[in-house]
């Protein structure tokens, strides 16, 4: 038992930060030398907003092109702490939270404004929130974070001391003579503590900034907090006025980690029954235990004040869950918290505060206070920052990628697209038809996400988003009701091995009449008439698969690929083609030309095929002045049209209508094995939903061919 200690220490522990690294993170110097690293490093000094902002920026930020337009992507929001909350295409809001930010760190004036989030429910907004607290947790551990704040040294060896501490302290030393340390409740910034009276405080910043190279500049005009007030009357009363005695001999410094758990520099509030809702819960509380002792409700010895949210955060974040479902007597509070930075605790005086103030809502509430005459002051001192649904595909996708990848998933297989046809359901709810384009909703979907549509360009989406200023704002299919149907296909009994499309279509569907979220039987219609187009829109990946499946013969589309782009040049240079077979020179054939236009999506209408054409000609053209060689899967409207050509010429060969009807032939089999196995290999199919996959395309296929012998 010793050995293996004795290894796990060696190989494992050795391995891992050690005493060095969490020692630093406790680091504690008087106040003097604070000073001293003030100056030489001024972020020290920095409050809860240019903290907030560094951290954003710490990770770096990046531009992205979405619908040919470049946006900022700040890497902050990928969550690189533990990647369990990473934002996906909300690229638009979060600039706009982290501009605001930004220009709260400079102190122009959003550093004294509530900002609030406002979405439709699970459109991640108490995720930008969490991600936030997260990640200014993270950033104080960092020697670019880190932050300190003020306590007292006590000696009970004196009268004074003895008087300043109180009974229940010497109590609890057992009466032996000791040095105590009192630490500020509120974790504030140590320069507080310097006299504003007769321009102490204003030279010493005033030095600090002299000798300040780079930074935000050293300033704070808040008051200390009531408590560290108390002591420095205390000992300057002992000390006959000599100030910086009291500063040098009583008041250290130590470093402090930003924590949720510790209730440090992080608040958490969330709606409570009206009855049960005290502003104590964002001011603090009288400490009836000690006030017996002191005597004075006003004492801050007797007082709770890390209990109060407000003074909790501190240096850091306050956040208000679902603030506007708060009574509007709790809501006063915020008022003075978010404008004058100041709280009033029961029996004090005003307290300055250091915090951002974050608060989060739903729509209905927030419009709600909009026609509220009464909420008029607290609207003033809000800044509304959207937070819609997600409208890209790719990026609603990543969602439940995170959380159902193989990683997570173990004991079932996900079939492939099962993901993909809940997002593309989930958006569709989310869009609004549009009043100046003829266009359907897979097609603005589609646009959306950044991909080509016939007549329309990623100019026309900009249009599109123009037009439907609250798309995504209003009540749809959210990611947390996909969430759960995709839990209750993973855990149900109907297929052991593997949760596909199938299913998941049917649980969505089942679940709809259960969806508070669409109290509105037309609405859950809407959502119903939907799905079916989702479906529509699987069944033609499904084939497309299937048939790639059975036409896996690259070769074989290769000479397709190069009879076309011979007779598309001939044609396009008035040429004739030499006919492989008998050497003639012959007319390009317009039929074969036609037949591949004619499978391109979209079509390639007869009006259009000298543009297409030409295209493809220019297109070979720029890669061999680029020394690269155009091969036929280089585009994929034409890899698509070759390989529907090419099925169609061998789809009788496969007979996969007949798995429906029909007993196989042995050679049936092994060929439609051969598909099973290519759509394994390609497209990430299990044996249950590729055998599945090709049953249903079976059936579409028969169902087909029966409507055109009829």
């Amino acid at each position: 038992m010793k050995a293996m200690e004795k290894e796990l220490q060696e190989t494992v522990f050795s391995q891992l930060r050690g005493k060095e690294y969490f020692k630093g993170l406790f680091e504690e110097f008087d106040f003097p030398q604070y000073l001293e690293k003030v100056a030489e490093y001024p972020n020290l000094a920095r409050n809860a907003y240019q903290r907030l902002f560094d951290a954003i920026a710490y990770f770096g930020k990046e531009e992205k092109e979405v619908l040919k337009e470049k946006v900022l992507h700040y890497k902050f929001f990928d969550d690189p702490f533990d990647g369990e909350d990473q934002l996906f295409g909300l690229e638009e809001s979060l600039t706009r939270l982290a501009k605001i930010i930004e220009a709260g760190a400079h102190g122009y004036g959003q550093q004294k404004r509530i900002l609030l989030l406002v979405g439709p429910v699970g459109s991640a907004k108490s995720t930008v929130a969490r991600i936030l607290r997260k990640g200014l947790e993270f950033y104080s551990r960092l020697d670019e974070g880190a932050l300190y704040a003020p306590f007292w040294y006590v000696s009970d060896d004196d009268e004074q001391g003895k008087l300043i501490l109180g009974k229940s302290e010497l109590i609890a030393n057992g009466g032996k003579k000791k040095i105590h340390k009192v630490y500020c409740p509120i974790h504030e910034q140590p320069l507080n503590l310097l006299p504003k009276a007769e321009g102490i405080r204003s030279s010493v910043l005033q030095e600090l900034n002299r000798r300040r190279k780079g930074g935000y500049p050293i300033e704070t005009n808040l008051e200390a907090c009531p408590l560290c007030r108390f002591y420095f009357n205390q000992f300057l009363r002992m000390y006959e006025g000599d100030w910086q005695k009291v500063l040098q001999r009583h008041v250290g410094v130590l470093r402090v980690l930003i924590s949720e758990k510790d209730r440090v520099g992080v608040a958490v509030i969330d709606p409570k029954d009206p009855k049960s809702q005290d502003a104590t819960e964002l001011t603090g509380d009288i400490n009836y235990r000690k006030l017996a002792e002191y005597g004075a409700e006003n004492d801050p010895r007797a007082f709770n004040f890390r209990y109060g949210a407000f003074l909790q955060a501190n240096r850091g974040i306050f956040e208000s869950i679902e603030i506007l479902k708060m009574i509007r007597e709790f809501l006063y509070e915020f008022l003075t918290a978010s404008q004058e930075r100041q709280v009033k605790p029961k029996g004090f005086s005003l307290i300055d505060i250091d915090t951002v103030i974050i608060g989060h809502t739903n729509a209905p509430e927030f419009l709600a206070i909009q026609a509220d005459e009464k909420m008029e002051a607290f609207r003033d001192r809000t800044l509304q920052i959207n937070v819609p649904y997600q409208l890209r595909l790719q990026d609603e996708i990543k969602i439940y990628e995170r959380d159902y990848n193989p990683r997570k998933v173990r004991a079932k297989h996900v079939a492939p697209h099962t993901l993909e046809i809940g997002a593309l359901w989930a958006i569709l709810t989310r869009l609004e038809p549009s009043t100046k384009r003829e266009l359907t909703l897979i097609e603005k979907l589609k646009l959306y996400d950044g991909r080509s549509i016939s007549k329309y360009t990623q100019e026309t989406a900009r249009e599109l988003k123009l037009e439907a200023k609250d798309e995504g704002l209003k009540a749809a299919i959210s990611p947390r009701y996909l969430q759960d149907k995709l839990s209750n296909i993973l855990v149900s009994e109907e297929s052991p091995k593997c949760a596909n499309f199938f299913m998941l279509v049917t649980e969505l569907k089942d679940g709809l009449s259960l969806y508070s979220s669409l109290p509105d039987e037309a609405d859950r219609a809407r959502c119903r008439q939907l799905l079916e187009t989702a479906k529509m829109e699987l069944d033609e990946i499904l084939k497309n698969e299937v048939q790639s499946a059975m036409i896996a013969d690259r070769a074989a589309l290769e000479r397709l690929c190069a009879n076309y782009v011979d007779h598309v040049f001939a044609y396009v240079n008035k040429e004739k083609v030499r006919d492989p077979i008998t050497g003639e020179y012959i007319e390009p054939n317009e039929r074969l030309m036609r037949d591949i236009e004619e499978k391109v999506e979209p079509l390639i209408p007869e009006s259009q095929k000298d543009d297409f054409r030409n295209e493809i000609i220019r297109h070979i053209a720029t890669l061999e002045r680029r020394g690269k060689k155009f091969v036929w899967d280089a585009s994929e409207k034409l890899r698509r049209a070759l390989e529907k050509k090419l099925f169609e010429e061998r789809k009788d060969t496969y007979k996969i209508t007949s798995v429906v009807s029909t007993a196989l032939s042995e050679e049936d089999k092994r060929r439609i094995d051969e598909v099973k196995a290519r759509l394994k290999e390609y497209y990430g199919y299990c044996d249950e939903c590729a055998d599945a996959t090709i049953r249903y395309v079976a059936d579409i296929w028969s169902k087909g061919i029966t409507r055109k012998q009829s």
